[in-house]
Protein backbone atom coordinates (compact mmCIF):
# COMPACT_ATOMS: atom_id res chain seq x y z
CA UNK A 1 0.00 0.00 0.00
CA UNK A 2 3.23 2.25 0.56
CA UNK A 3 4.40 1.71 -2.22
CA UNK A 4 1.21 2.36 -4.64
CA UNK A 5 0.94 5.40 -2.32
CA UNK A 6 4.85 6.41 -3.17
CA UNK A 7 4.11 5.91 -6.79
CA UNK A 8 0.95 8.14 -7.07
CA UNK A 9 2.85 10.54 -5.50
CA UNK A 10 5.78 10.44 -8.17
CA UNK A 11 3.21 10.76 -11.17
CA UNK A 12 1.89 13.39 -9.38
CA UNK A 13 4.93 15.40 -9.63
CA UNK A 14 6.23 14.38 -13.10
CA UNK A 15 2.69 14.86 -14.90
CA UNK A 16 2.88 18.68 -12.64
CA UNK A 17 -0.23 17.85 -10.98
CA UNK A 18 -1.00 21.25 -9.83
CA UNK A 19 -4.60 21.15 -9.95
CA UNK A 20 -3.97 24.29 -6.78
CA UNK A 21 -2.39 26.41 -9.33
CA UNK A 22 -3.04 30.23 -9.14
CA UNK A 23 -4.83 31.54 -12.14
CA UNK A 24 -2.23 33.79 -14.68
CA UNK A 25 -2.05 36.93 -13.27
CA UNK A 26 -2.81 40.60 -15.04
CA UNK A 27 0.12 42.58 -14.74
CA UNK A 28 -1.67 45.59 -12.98
CA UNK A 29 1.32 48.45 -14.04
CA UNK A 30 0.16 47.40 -17.60
CA UNK A 31 -3.04 47.88 -16.95
CA UNK A 32 -2.04 51.65 -15.15
CA UNK A 33 -0.48 52.06 -18.47
CA UNK A 34 -3.33 51.47 -20.63
CA UNK A 35 -5.45 53.67 -19.03
CA UNK A 36 -7.38 51.83 -16.44
CA UNK A 37 -7.81 53.20 -13.32
CA UNK A 38 -7.49 51.70 -9.48
CA UNK A 39 -10.48 51.83 -7.37
CA UNK A 40 -9.61 50.84 -3.52
CA UNK A 41 -12.23 49.01 -1.52
CA UNK A 42 -12.98 51.02 1.56
CA UNK A 43 -15.77 48.83 3.23
CA UNK A 44 -16.37 45.22 3.91
CA UNK A 45 -18.75 45.04 1.70
CA UNK A 46 -16.86 46.05 -1.27
CA UNK A 47 -14.11 44.23 0.01
CA UNK A 48 -16.49 40.79 -0.38
CA UNK A 49 -17.48 41.75 -3.46
CA UNK A 50 -13.72 41.72 -5.00
CA UNK A 51 -12.95 38.82 -3.00
CA UNK A 52 -15.67 37.35 -4.86
CA UNK A 53 -15.22 37.94 -8.83
CA UNK A 54 -13.10 35.74 -10.84
CA UNK A 55 -9.42 36.09 -9.89
CA UNK A 56 -7.03 36.78 -12.92
CA UNK A 57 -9.30 37.44 -15.64
CA UNK A 58 -10.87 40.47 -17.05
CA UNK A 59 -15.08 40.79 -16.47
CA UNK A 60 -17.53 42.58 -18.54
CA UNK A 61 -19.79 45.25 -16.58
CA UNK A 62 -22.24 47.42 -17.92
CA UNK A 63 -23.53 50.48 -15.39
CA UNK A 64 -25.89 53.04 -16.38
CA UNK A 65 -25.61 52.53 -19.49
CA UNK A 66 -21.84 52.84 -20.21
CA UNK A 67 -19.76 49.64 -20.41
CA UNK A 68 -16.55 48.70 -18.24
CA UNK A 69 -13.96 46.24 -17.90
CA UNK A 70 -12.97 45.37 -14.47
CA UNK A 71 -9.76 43.34 -13.01
CA UNK A 72 -9.73 42.28 -9.31
CA UNK A 73 -7.08 42.34 -7.30
CA UNK A 74 -7.77 40.44 -3.99
CA UNK A 75 -4.82 40.52 -2.30
CA UNK A 76 -4.70 44.91 -2.31
CA UNK A 77 -8.51 44.98 -2.00
CA UNK A 78 -8.93 47.32 -5.45
CA UNK A 79 -10.26 46.77 -9.08
CA UNK A 80 -9.07 48.36 -12.28
CA UNK A 81 -11.70 49.79 -14.12
CA UNK A 82 -11.41 50.74 -17.83
CA UNK A 83 -13.54 51.66 -20.68
CA UNK A 84 -13.69 49.91 -24.01
CA UNK A 85 -10.73 51.94 -25.02
CA UNK A 86 -8.79 50.87 -22.73
CA UNK A 87 -9.42 46.78 -23.08
CA UNK A 88 -9.59 47.56 -26.27
CA UNK A 89 -5.86 48.32 -25.99
CA UNK A 90 -5.35 45.51 -23.89
CA UNK A 91 -6.75 42.82 -26.40
CA UNK A 92 -4.15 44.44 -29.09
CA UNK A 93 -1.25 43.35 -26.63
CA UNK A 94 -3.02 40.02 -25.32
CA UNK A 95 -5.13 38.93 -28.24
CA UNK A 96 -6.06 35.48 -26.44
CA UNK A 97 -7.71 37.36 -23.88
CA UNK A 98 -11.21 36.21 -22.86
CA UNK A 99 -13.51 37.80 -20.43
CA UNK A 100 -14.76 35.88 -17.54
CA UNK A 101 -17.79 33.83 -18.05
CA UNK A 102 -17.51 34.93 -22.23
CA UNK A 103 -18.21 30.85 -23.03
CA UNK A 104 -21.52 30.70 -20.64
CA UNK A 105 -22.95 33.79 -22.32
CA UNK A 106 -22.62 31.65 -25.32
CA UNK A 107 -23.67 28.36 -24.23
CA UNK A 108 -27.06 29.88 -22.74
CA UNK A 109 -27.69 31.19 -26.11
CA UNK A 110 -26.73 28.24 -27.87
CA UNK A 111 -29.47 26.39 -25.50
CA UNK A 112 -32.05 29.21 -25.29
CA UNK A 113 -31.89 28.69 -29.14
CA UNK A 114 -32.26 25.05 -28.76
CA UNK A 115 -35.66 25.20 -26.90
CA UNK A 116 -36.88 27.48 -28.73
CA UNK A 117 -36.80 25.49 -31.97
CA UNK A 118 -38.31 22.31 -30.13
CA UNK A 119 -41.12 24.74 -28.73
CA UNK A 120 -42.17 26.27 -32.32
CA UNK A 121 -42.28 22.50 -33.49
CA UNK A 122 -43.90 21.07 -30.17
CA UNK A 123 -46.88 24.20 -30.41
CA UNK A 124 -46.96 24.23 -33.99
CA UNK A 125 -50.58 23.68 -35.04
CA UNK A 126 -52.60 23.60 -38.56
CA UNK A 127 -55.08 26.13 -39.14
CA UNK A 128 -56.91 23.38 -41.11
CA UNK A 129 -57.11 21.16 -38.76
CA UNK A 130 -60.49 21.76 -36.47
CA UNK A 131 -58.94 19.23 -33.87
CA UNK A 132 -55.25 20.84 -34.02
CA UNK A 133 -53.76 17.21 -34.33
CA UNK A 134 -55.66 15.69 -31.88
CA UNK A 135 -56.15 11.69 -32.56
CA UNK A 136 -58.23 8.97 -31.67
CA UNK A 137 -55.44 7.90 -29.02
CA UNK A 138 -55.61 11.03 -27.28
CA UNK A 139 -59.32 10.79 -27.10
CA UNK A 140 -58.77 7.22 -25.43
CA UNK A 141 -60.32 5.14 -28.85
Amino acid sequence: MLKLFGIFAVCMIVAGGDAGAAPPQVDGNELLTLGFKVLVAKTPAQEDWVKRMSPGKIRAMQRTGKKYFIYPDATRKQIYVGGPKEYEAYRELHPDTRLAGEGAADAAKAYRLKQDEAMKKATARDVSDPFYGVDWVDLGW
